[in-house]
């Protein structure tokens, strides 16, 4: 059963706390028209995905936002592991990652990331980053309906 909701679902995994604050304000600051969803880690990002307690209730997101370096399940196994489900694969995956690193790249490239972004310097860099995002995938692209299982 197909659901129709008003904002777009953006599920970010950012192990640090203050990181998933500063995400919010600058979501907020971007003036985005989004659901943000945010979870701690790798695990915690599955977990959401396939509907695991907590998240049960949970609405499939439209972009998944994606940091690598994570304690436990880091982001390069999550993002395997999305891109290998024929459920969840579909899903934009955009690694937000401090990150510069070219393997680090190119591995998330090849493992089915769709945009590399290493985090800019400044919180303006990282709005200005956040709105041209929001742009492209919520205006620009046409996305596959998500539908709630």
């Amino acid at each position: 059963m197909k659901h129709t909701h008003r904002f777009p679902v953006v599920l970010a995994a950012e192990d640090d706390a203050g990181g998933r604050m500063l995400l919010q304000e600058v979501f907020e600051a971007a003036g985005a028209k989004v659901d943000l969803r945010l979870v701690a880690d790798g695990q915690e990002l599955l977990d959401y995905l396939h509907r695991r307690e907590p998240w049960t209730e949970a609405r499939s997101p439209n972009l998944i936002l994606l940091d690598l370096n994570m304690p436990g399940m880091d982001g390069r196994e999550a993002l395997r592991e999305i891109k290998s489900h024929h459920e969840l694969r579909s899903i934009p995956v955009v690694v937000l990652t401090t990150s510069r690193a070219e393997e680090d790249i190119a591995d998330a490239y090849a493992q089915g990331a769709n945009i590399y972004i290493p985090k800019p310097d400044s919180f303006d860099e990282l709005v200005g980053a956040v709105k041209i995002l929001c742009e492209f995938w919520f205006k620009v692209c046409a996305l596959p309906e998500t539908v709630e299982r």
